[in-house]
């Protein structure tokens, strides 16, 4: 009996250090890249891409990203986009225009851990579209298959005609134009909640919350005024999740719904990358 309690430890033991959640990084060795979120307004793919209406259109045809010409003043473009100067039509008054957010990542041999941190912005006492949950954060992941998604990042799965955007549908979700999982254009999709259970999907030609099997853990708290989320995914998971390898690149954005807000009343990163050890915007190490 003790032989077999034995062998049951050690091989629990073994689980356990073989990329866990008990396994996570000491993140006070892990550096942090901080990112500037920001209210995107009605700024969809098609408002981007069309030149007589953004001016950077011309620039993104020639191969630029959006972080390259934007990263330096997204708190001056959600000021004007919050306080409705531009592309909002339905300002929400004393809406935050950005949030600055500090962003670490690491990995071992079975899993990829975030680790997202900010100041908790002062409450607008907008509607409660989300009564459940005061705040969500949801990261993206694209494997450089999907047109765009590189240089525009979590852009390419905005639409006009997607749910909360003037005059469109509320059945209608965000997608990938030409998007399948069959083809491998699909963004990896994880959304962590306050007080519901994370959501693990993808976004192809359509969104879809649920299915993936990547997700490990997802858990935030609200120490003080700071916001702490981390999350923990494996590396390879199943169906409408990007499988991850060191030395590789992928595309990265996130986006925080905070004061209760659903739908496109976000704040939102420009398009970054995620690199497994290899030279990104924000690089994962061992």
């Amino acid at each position: 009996m003790n032989i077999r309690f034995t062998a049951l430890a050690a091989g629990m033991a073994l689980a356990l250090g073989s990329g866990s959640v008990l396994a996570a990084p000491d993140w006070a060795k892990v550096p942090a890249k901080k990112i500037t979120v920001f209210y995107p307004g009605t700024s969809p793919m098609e408002w981007i891409t069309k030149g007589t209406e953004h001016g950077g259109a011309k620039a993104l045809k020639k191969g630029e990203t959006c972080v390259g010409c934007h990263e330096k003043e997204v708190a001056d473009m959600g000021k004007k986009m919050a306080s409705g100067q531009k592309l909002e039509p339905t300002p929400i008054a004393g809406k935050a225009p950005s949030i600055a957010v500090n962003v670490q990542a690491a990995y071992d041999d079975a899993n990829l851990y975030l680790r997202f941190s900010w100041p908790k912005p002062a409450a607008s006492g907008g509607t409660k579209m989300d009564a459940a949950n005061a705040v969500k954060l949801a990261y993206m992941l694209e494997a450089n298959k999907v047109e765009l998604a590189g240089q525009s990042g979590c852009w390419a799965t905005c639409h006009t005609d997607a749910r909360t955007m003037p005059g469109a549908a509320e059945t209608k979700t965000k997608y990938v134009t030409g998007g399948s999982l069959a083809s491998g254009k699909f963004y990896d999709l994880v959304q962590w909640r306050s007080k519901e259970k994370a959501l693990d999907g993808y976004v192809a030609d359509k969104r879809v919350m649920e299915g993936g099997k990547a997700l490990v853990e997802a858990k935030g708290d609200l120490k003080g005024d700071t916001w702490t989320v981390t999350i923990t995914r494996k590396l390879v998971g199943g169906e409408g999740d990007v499988s991850l390898e060191p030395g590789k690149v992928y595309n990265f954005g996130f986006a925080i719904h905070d004061d209760h807000t659903s739908g496109r009343f976000h704040h939102v990163s420009l398009g970054y990358t995620l690199g497994l050890d290899a030279k990104a915007d924000i690089t994962a190490t061992k």
